[in-house]
């Protein structure tokens, strides 16, 4: 019989409902706290079992187990472990749900730990803070807990674990250099005990993820390897090991001859490598074939899968597992309550119920025949045909212009020494200009109005009336503050990504397609379903306004083409590079619009040009010649006193800074203060020659740093960067954050840069 898993579930419900709950919590008052608590508590119960009831009532082998998290897996297997962050004084075994979150988003003593993106993905993780004096001698039994749960419901369990390398191997040590790897025997050591309680609870199979091996690692990393899982091998469990994202070729010798029980391949991000494995596989080992994308909404073209594995199914029989590719984190939920969209889009798609469907129905192709499941094959047949065919696909516009791109179209007037000075001379700013990053707080009054208009219950223009006044406050409170350089404050924007694409041919929206960001923060990303252009300017009419309530210079603000590309659904029918042009020649004509009306400093953002970069470095090259060449021919349209910003988040860049030079903005603004400027000290070193802004502060932790705290990460900063080329900024957008700690926080920033602009307005300083 063919066995059928996924490698994990959405966990925040198909209306968001652990975020509703898990900030609810964090808002109660103190003596509502406990309540509070009881009622996420529940609703994490609900959701559980909500989700292994989709996967078992499907007829799936397995539920999976351990996929599920407050805030995040990889913090949560910290908490499980007992490696928590000793600078917060936590003991592990008693941490409670409170101080959990005080991990993730920080108190009133220390900052959040650090955050940063989950290999290629939108999805950040918490980064595990190792030393020395790290000990891994347990915390936490909620996995145990969550186990116990699923057996009394009766479920077929299949456990999921962060593997202890790829744990390793994404963490940071801080104060000196540190071999993680010296860490490694005791981390495996805890790993052991907690198979052998799994075990002990009667569960077969554990899915271990080493996500790394999609990497091209250095060799001692591999070596370490063969003694952890030799080590891990007398647990008396089976093991899965599973890595996703990218082949394993380059490792499929060394990791075919782990002592585990099973291996698990991404057979949708590396088709290629099936050959190869089923070469290699042990002799009684099962193979995971991932063929259901965890990545991407598009239907499965389920006769394809067949015939993909129908050699494997001849020479593995049973030891032939169906899988999704990777983690079904992903994607939204359900298709279920999506009633707006486009039927013939509709018939294309597929979200998480839908690919466990998927999954189930290749598991009884394979053990029953496609007769007798030959509707599912034929529905998906005809939804593969259909977006095969269908006119709204490619616009002959759009093909026109992509072939009109020139090399001209990529490079600016001069270069930026030159624009510097135009710049300088047409904007009059001070030494340290200080500005924030876009949005300003979204208020529920914002919310509500925005609600009530989708209903038809506000009109639009009171609809539009009740923007301008938010526009207005935010321009109010942001030259009440003394920004020198203000932003309208987005009040209209529901997202960053689906608010630009609502208003461009080629896109899709959902209404509840939903897909965890970090914690509580959930984004809709749109679908790219055809060739993209835009038929009207979108944000220079909002933006002309907000500059005529200030003598200041306002910001139009942009989402880039390799954002745009990299947070939506993209269609699969043609190469990225491709989409990320056509997306680049909108944008730059929005760019040559608001400069029209008067505009002078625009940003595009970038925040997920790293989340772009193939996993593979022999890959990196490709993938960045043409983003960069995306966000110029975005840019490049524009005078030299114009001045181009772009803004990027949450990734490690160090290694890509010559690309990053190679955008060739006049100012970028990155995210700096929860790795405490580390991030900064690469463009430093790598000389980086245009104006940057590093953030001050963490904007995704209610914590309002003091004047103290900012001031010595400006101090440093200069120390890395020559100060006239330094800007003064949080860390990203505040659409998250309430209104008085955005301005508490904003004017203990805009103290620091006075008080350093006064100290080095000394001559004796200044020298």
């Amino acid at each position: 019989m063919t066995r059928t898993h996924i490698l994990g579930f959405p966990r925040v419900g198909a209306q968001r409902e652990l975020k509703r709950a898990l900030e609810a919590f964090w808002q109660a008052a103190p003596e509502d706290r406990q309540a509070r608590e009881l009622t996420l508590l529940e609703t994490g119960r609900q959701l559980r079992e909500r989700h292994w009831r989709i996967q078992r009532d499907a007829g799936l082998s397995w539920v999976t187990v351990g996929d599920f998290a407050w805030y995040d897996h990889i913090l949560s297997l910290c908490a499980t472990l007992g490696c928590l962050p000793a600078r917060f004084g936590f003991a592990a075994d008693k941490l409670s749900l409170a101080q959990y979150f005080e991990l993730a988003r920080g108190n009133a003593q220390q900052p959040a730990m650090e955050m940063t993106k989950w290999f290629d993905t939108n999805y950040h993780y918490l980064v595990p803070e190792v030393g020395p004096q790290t000990r891994f001698d347990g915390g936490v039994t909620w996995l145990l807990d969550e186990v116990d749960e699923a057996q009394a419901l009766g479920m077929p369990v299949k456990v999921v674990l962060t593997g202890p390398l790829t744990f390793l191997y994404l963490a940071k040590s801080h104060g000196g250099a540190f071999d993680r790897l010296s860490l490694l025997p005791q981390l495996v050591q805890a790993y052991v005990r907690l198979l052998g309680a799994l075990q002990a609870r009667g569960v077969e199979w554990v899915q271990i993820d080493e996500p790394i091996l999609s990497l091209e690692l250095e060799t001692d990393w591999l070596a370490a390897f063969e003694s952890a899982y030799a080590d891990l091998q007398g647990c008396g469990i089976k093991i899965l090991l599973a890595s996703y994202f990218e082949t394993t070729r380059h490792h499929a010798k060394l990791i075919s001859q782990l002592p585990v029980a099973g291996f698990h391949l991404d057979l949708v991000r590396a088709p290629e490598q099936l050959d190869e494995w089923l070469a290699l596989l042990p002799e009684q080992a099962v193979l995971s074939a991932g063929v259901v994308d965890g990545r991407n909404i598009w239907r499965n073209d389920l006769q394809a899968s067949l015939s993909r594995l129908d050699k494997a199914y001849q020479l593995l029989g049973d030891r032939l597992w169906v899988a999704s590719s990777c983690s079904l984190l992903h994607v939204p939920v359900s298709l279920a309550s999506e009633r707006r969209l486009d039927p013939e889009i509709k018939s294309w798609l597929a979200f998480a119920q839908e690919k466990v469907q998927e999954v189930a129905t290749l598991g009884k192709a394979f053990d029953q025949g496609v007769e007798a499941v030959s509707e599912a094959f034929n529905e998906a047949l005809a939804a593969v045909q259909s977006r095969r065919q269908s006119g709204r696909v490619h616009h002959p516009i759009v093909q026109k212009r992509l072939a009109q791109i020139s090399p001209a179209m990529a490079d600016r007037q001069s270069p930026h020494a030159q624009r510097a000075r135009e710049q300088r001379e047409a904007l009059q700013l001070p030494l340290l200009p200080t500005t924030t990053i876009g949005s300003f707080p979204q208020t529920p009054e914002i919310r509500q109005a925005r609600a009530a208009f989708r209903r038809g219950d506000l009109s639009a223009f009171d609809y539009l009336q009740r923007m301008r006044d938010e526009i207005a406050l935010a321009v109010r409170k942001q030259e009440a503050l003394g920004l020198d350089v203000l932003v309208h404050g987005e009040a209209e924007r529901n997202d960053m990504v689906e608010y630009f694409a609502e208003y461009l041919w080629g896109y899709a929206f959902t209404e509840n397609g939903w897909v965890q960001s970090y914690g509580s923060r959930c984004v809709k990303p749109p679908i790219i379903y055809g060739d993209i252009f835009r038929p009207e300017p979108i944000t220079v009419e909002t933006t002309r306004y907000a500059q005529s309530l200030t003598d200041r210079p306002m910001k139009g603000m942009l989402t880039g083409p390799v954002t745009m590309l990299q947070w939506s659904f993209v269609r699969d029918d043609q190469p990225r590079s491709t989409t990320a042009m056509q997306l680049a020649l909108v944008i730059r004509d929005e760019v040559q619009d608001l400069e029209r009306a008067g505009i002078r400093v625009v940003q595009i953002d970038e925040p997920a040009f790293r989340e772009g970069l193939p996993l593979l470095h022999s890959q990196w090259q490709h993938y960045l010649d043409w983003a960069v060449q995306a966000f110029r021919i975005s840019a490049a349209g524009v005078r030299n006193d114009t001045q181009i910003h772009t803004h990027m988040c949450y990734s490690e860049f160090n290694d890509i800074l010559p690309a990053i030079a190679a955008m060739d903005a006049d100012v970028i603004t990155i995210e700096t203060s929860r790795s405490a400027m580390e991030l900064l000290d690469g463009f430093g070193r790598f000389a980086y020659p245009n104006e940057i802004g590093p953030g001050v502060y963490d904007i995704h932790s209610p914590r309002v740093p003091s004047v103290d705290a900012m001031l010595h990460l400006l101090e440093r900063a200069c120390q890395v960067i020559p100060v006239e080329r330094v800007w003064v900024n949080p860390d990203c957008g505040l659409k998250t954050r309430g209104w008085p700690e955005t301005e508490a926080a904003l004017q203990h920033m805009v103290e620091a840069a006075h008080i350093l602009r006064a100290r080095l307005s000394q001559p004796a300083l200044a020298a």
